[in-house]
């Protein structure tokens, strides 16, 4: 009998994946994509009653279109449920993508990066529908669930109930680039901002009746530099990232409008990465007395300093899975019956699964494809995005 990896069809995958790289869906605005899955779903035979969204936009503290997309299906086989996730939104970068197939590849024109991340995804879980339906598969209870604003702060996964989720015990998350590689664990991000009020004068006239906000901001970068704390940080008590992502004025202007006047307001924001939360909140203070040894530095003839309002919190949790725990067996047995090689990564960036994780839902997470994604070099390898679709077929169907 021929393995159920084997009963994918490709072609029919591949035209998913070029009609889904197609659909407008960035970060917060997920109507559309979700829209076309669930149409597709539908047309393969689920029954509209098993697909609904949930609430969680009512939760996210930005506009979002639409709550999780959730889809419950029964077993035909005894055992435990299962769940496959994966991301519906892309980021800015992908909004007006027309995607071209040049042999293996599909890529955009270069004005735009594709979506691979995450169309990749969405287009794995419906072919795993598909393929199980269109076969008749014996597989356990599934749940699938395509999550919303991943790309702008794990915000659908983060307010993710998972009681939602059927009682699954384990999840998979279609979102990366080789199907051989199992993301087992993450790091924390803890995010900053500080607001720099400084006072405008005539930068010709007068500078010195002025308080600077950009050179306070300059400073407090460069102290922060100087002690370590910058880009790579490797200290005795931890290591991790920072950087410093916005240095302008207030959202959606410049810092400052004329070069003849003091900067008065100046907002950065910035985020810190850590295996752990407890360092990633470390380098968040030193980046706070980084701010405090500026603001001192810089003042006006008459004494005077700016006022700087700092404030950090943490972003998502890290995680790490034990290398024998079930879902990563489970994995593993799923990776090896398609003659590849499992290889366990711990992931410098954050995933679905951090939150997932922290919701008490053991989550790996595979590639299916993706390659230089927030680029407009990006482009989505089509063997290895089939590698994905028979993976997520494998450990649907794995005897337990």
């Amino acid at each position: 009998m021929s393995q159920p990896a084997s009963l994918l069809d490709v072609a029919a995958a591949e035209a998913r994946l070029m009609r889904y790289l197609a659909v407008e869906g960035v970060t917060g605005r997920e109507a559309a994509i979700a829209a076309v899955v669930i149409e597709d779903l539908k047309s393969l035979g689920v029954p509209a009653e098993a697909i609904r969204f949930d609430d969680a936009n009512e939760r996210i503290p930005l506009p979002t279109e639409t709550g999780n997309l959730i889809v419950t299906l029964p077993g035909t086989t005894g055992g435990e449920r299962i769940a496959f996730s994966t991301h519906l939104d892309t980021v800015p970068l992908c909004s007006g993508a027309k995607p071209i197939r040049e042999g293996d590849r599909i890529r955009t024109d270069g004005s735009t990066a594709l979506g691979g991340d995450n169309r990749t995804g969405c287009t794995v879980l419906v072919t795993l529908v598909e393929t199980l339906l269109k076969h008749n598969i014996p597989h356990p209870p599934l749940t699938l669930l395509f999550t919303v604003r991943e790309e702008s702060g794990l915000h659908g996964a983060r307010e993710l109930n998972t009681a939602d989720l059927g009682g699954a015990a384990m999840c998979f998350n279609f979102d990366g680039k080789l199907a051989a590689d199992l993301v087992i664990g993450a790091v924390a991000q803890e995010g900053w901002q500080a607001e720099i009020i400084g006072k405008a004068a005539h930068a010709g006239v007068a500078p010195e009746k002025g308080i600077s906000s950009t050179l306070v901001g300059a400073i407090a970068l460069t102290e922060a530099k100087r002690g370590g704390w910058f880009g790579k940080v490797t200290k005795p008590e931890g290591y991790g990232t920072s950087n410093i992502g916005v240095f302008g004025g207030k959202p959606g202007q410049p810092a400052g409008e004329a070069t003849n006047v003091v900067t008065d307001y100046v907002r950065m924001v910035g985020e810190a990465r850590s295996p752990e939360a407890s360092f990633a909140a470390t380098i968040s203070a030193a980046y706070r007395a980084a701010f405090e040894t500026a603001r001192q530095e810089v003042a006006d003839a008459d004494g005077a300093t700016a006022e700087v309002k700092f404030t950090s919190k943490p972003s998502y949790p890290s995680f790490k899975l034990p290398e024998d725990s079930a879902v990563v067996a489970r994995a593993k047995r799923a990776v090896a019956s398609l003659g590849l090689t499992p290889n366990t990564k711990f992931s410098n960036g954050g995933l679905d699964a951090n939150w997932l994780v922290n919701h008490d839902m053991p989550t790996v997470t595979f590639g299916a494809g993706q390659y230089e994604i927030h680029t407009v070099k990006e482009y989505v390898d089509l063997p290895e995005f089939a590698q994905g679709c028979r993976l997520a077929i494998a450990l649907a169907t794995l005897a337990d």
